[in-house]
């Protein structure tokens, strides 16, 4: 007797995935309307205070066997144990944070709030990462897999993330601060599945062997000079022009990596104190290094250190680097990925999965992935087309091509459909036996 076979046997002969099917078909609306809320209510890392409460209301209303809040923050966990008889247990992780972008997409459900409070603030504040998307899905996986619970060997959980985009500098936050609070050992995930939206074309879906996600960490460098009267510049030192040089000259680090290597080093925002009648004293500069390789990341950070340091000296300035929130990459197995994309193309036809080049995006979902096992895919939600396998164009007639953390990033709420479609197989087959890298 096959593993699916046993399933439905358990089932009472009933056609479970069918089932799930069907349910998944009836609570598309529900789905697509908390996937509104959601993202008309954004809040940024560490500050989840009403998304969070919003999920664990969702999943106490849905009975579920255990519900935690208060994780690392705003985490909020859910676990449901089902009424047959195993010991898998699979977990389904969404990340709920926004982003201080002013949000451009054309929705009847744009944001308009503003985070008057966050560090550096006032901020816009928008779902530019599809967050909501994500939020949404994993909630609709709780409904459906709740209904059909006394059919259900195992466990699953309901991991609901937050700053995954990264806390403020002086606050812990987002996967590792969970690890570090016992959140995954009881119950123990044997499977943490996951997908990011993507501006791939809709209801795609991409996957690579080995590190999908780069490993990545925040840059700060303080380049110090002296203040003075902009009209005598010669009686102090001005750190403007050893910092501008530090980010032009960062473009130029990639020569000392392995062209085959991806790698990447920007900076995002430069933090000054002064006016336009006043050189300033200090300039801060912040961005991030990501590198497809982990063995890349301590050569990429030594030469940003010694390049600072020695343009800072030759314009009579210093200049501090520090390195902060580590994240490693996202490591996608081949035997995870043999064992779960057979299930993955029955659900939405093997047409619709494709490779992916390396990419320079991070999540640190991989801090589950790489401790428990599983997969982390992106799923495409854009009217957009791939080129010769590989570059993104515009589908005529569509709302075009809008990366995500662009203020126009969008997501088709019809694509969300199979995205919940796969979440709910996916834990189904896992927790029967079905995906399991190691029978």
């Amino acid at each position: 007797m096959t593993d699916r076979s046993r399933l439905a046997d358990a089932a009472g002969g009933d056609d479970l995935a069918g089932r799930l099917d069907a349910l998944v078909d009836e609570h598309r609306a529900a789905l697509v309307e908390m996937r509104h809320h959601l993202h008309a209510h954004p809040e940024l890392s560490n500050r989840e205070v009403n998304t969070a409460a919003f999920i664990a209301d969702h999943l106490r209303a849905l009975g579920l066997d255990e519900v935690r809040k208060g994780i690392a923050g705003h985490g909020v966990v859910g676990v449901l144990r089902g009424g047959q008889p195993g010991d898998r247990v699979v977990a389904l992780r969404a990340d709920i944070d926004a982003l201080p972008v002013k949000e451009q997409a054309e929705v009847p459900f744009a944001s308009s709030v503003i985070d008057a409070d966050y560090p550096g603030g006032p901020f816009p504040v928008a779902h530019a990462c599809g967050h909501d998307c994500h939020t949404a899905t994993v909630l609709a996986a709780a409904t459906v897999l709740a209904s059909v619970r006394d059919d259900l060997p195992g466990a699953v959980m309901f991991v609901f993330q937050p700053a995954e985009e990264g806390p403020p500098v002086d606050e812990t936050g987002g996967a590792a601060a969970m690890c570090d609070l016992g959140a995954f050992e009881d119950p123990r995930p044997t499977m943490v599945f996951g997908m990011h939206v993507a501006p791939f074309p809709k209801g795609t879906l991409g996957y690579m062997v080995g590190n999908q996600f780069a490993a990545s960490c925040l840059v700060k460098v303080a380049v110090t000079g002296v203040q003075v009267h902009a009209s005598t510049p010669w009686l102090g030192v001005d750190p403007l022009p050893a910092a501008s040089q530090i980010v032009t000259g960062s473009a130029q680090l990639y020569r000392g990596v392995s062209a085959f290597n991806p790698f990447t080093i920007s900076f995002g925002h430069v933090e000054d104190v002064g006016r336009f009648n006043i050189i300033g004293g200090a300039v801060t500069l912040w961005g991030t290094i990501r590198c497809t390789v982990e063995s890349d990341m301590a050569a990429a950070q030594g030469r940003l250190c010694t390049m600072a340091e020695a343009i800072a000296q030759a314009h009579g300035c210093e200049a501090e680097v520090e390195f902060l929130q580590p994240v490693p990459a996202v490591n996608n197995t081949q035997a995870w990925l043999d064992a779960t994309l057979p299930t993955i193309e029955r659900v939405v036809g093997a047409e619709r999965v494709f490779v992916t080049p390396p990419g320079l995006g991070y999540d640190d979902v991989s801090y589950l992935i790489n401790a428990y096992g599983g997969v982390y895919l992106q799923y495409g939600v854009q009217d957009t087309e791939l080129v010769d396998g590989i570059a993104l164009a515009p589908v005529e007639g569509g709302r075009g091509v809008a990366m995500n953390h662009n203020p126009a990033f969008y997501a088709d709420d019809d694509s969300l459909t199979d995205s919940l479609r796969i979440h709910v197989h996916v834990a189904l087959d896992h927790l029967a036996g079905i995906i399991n890298p190691t029978r």
